[in-house]
């Protein structure tokens, strides 16, 4: 019998390259989940999965996670795979409401599904962002937390609820903090996207900020390596563990290795810094190589290259 894995937010960045990735594997049967949040257009969303359509392992609801009529009619599941949520540190800060609504209430929902249909192993997509403004470089899992945006603390609000349900359920909650995630099917809000596409289009590019600002750049097959880790880890009931690829990267230096990649220069435009905005991210993965075996193996060149192949021939959706 094939393991039958349900992800949430499967037409999404993330949740697609995991499909595909569990399709190739062959031991898997996928539910996916999703219910095209108006966030960025339902075209990208549906060509991120158009190419599962016939797969015999694959089964693909729209629905909503808040909505436990929508879970009921999933069938059986053996392992949740949690990535749905309401993205972004800006969007949150303009909708602090909403974005708690669809987090938290609708991760309490799925983790009440679980209880009732017993589904002993749940794999949740936190976030970097529950660090905030932390200078004690790389970020450990023991570090203290302030989170600084509403999206932030719903994720860490999240890892928590997953520690009573485990603590009081049985049920195995696996919190994967990711540490920003790129790639072919990356949404079109976040900085790489956003920046190739102005770059080839000749527009300005905003850069929010100096420069300075660094983050952990994390190549989506890298994820998608440590969540299927974590879809078959047994050893422990409750674990936090980064996702990063412990290397980070001046948005200057971004923004140079873009143009590289594309050959165009970049026109830029200088703007404040954002709040909410942390001023670098950087991940220690001793935890994830220990407990997942998981080493990251995708330098920012390459990563870059095969985010701008993809956009090449996806471009017409895109625009």
């Amino acid at each position: 019998m094939k393991k039958r894995i349900l992800i949430t937010g499967a037409a999404g960045f993330i949740g697609s390259n995991l499909i595909g990735s569990l399709l190739r594997d062959g031991r898997y049967y996928v539910i996916g989940l999703d219910n095209f949040d108006a966030f960025y257009p339902r075209a990208d969303k549906e060509e991120n999965i158009l190419c599962f359509a016939g797969n015999d392992n694959f089964r693909f609801y729209e629905g909503d996670i808040r909505n436990m009529s929508d879970l009921d009619a999933l069938g059986d599941i053996d392992v949740i795979v949690h990535l749905a949520a309401k993205a972004g540190v800006r969007p949150s800060i303009k909708d602090p409401v909403i974005c708690q609504e669809v987090n938290v209430g609708g991760t309490q929902n799925l983790l009440e599904f679980a209880k009732k249909r017993n589904i002993s192993q749940f794999v949740f997509a936190s976030s970097s962002s529950v660090y905030g403004i932390n200078q004690n470089v790389p970020w450990s899992e023991e570090d203290k937390l302030l989170p600084i945006s509403p999206y932030a603390s719903t994720k860490l609000s999240c890892e928590m609820l997953g520690h009573v349900y485990s603590h009081l359920y049985g049920i195995r909650f696996l919190a994967l903090r990711f540490f920003t995630v790129y790639g072919p099917g990356q949404r079109p809000d976040l900085a790489i996207h956003k920046f190739f596409k102005s770059i080839i289009n000749g527009q300005p590019i905003p850069v929010f900020g100096d420069g300075s600002t660094s983050r952990d750049y994390t190549y989506v097959d890298d994820i998608v390596s440590g969540i299927e880790a974590a879809i078959s880890y047994e050893a422990s009931i409750f674990e936090i563990i980064n996702l990063g690829n412990h290397q980070t990267v001046m948005l200057s230096e971004l923004i140079d290795a873009i143009e590289e990649s594309c050959g165009k220069k970049a026109v830029i435009d200088r703007l404040p810094e954002q709040p909410g905005d942390v001023p670098q991210t950087f991940a220690d993965i001793q935890k994830a190589k220990k407990l997942l075996n998981y080493h990251p193996s995708t330098d920012l060149k390459t990563g870059l290259e095969s985010f701008y192949s993809w956009y090449l021939k996806t471009r017409d959706v895109q625009n």
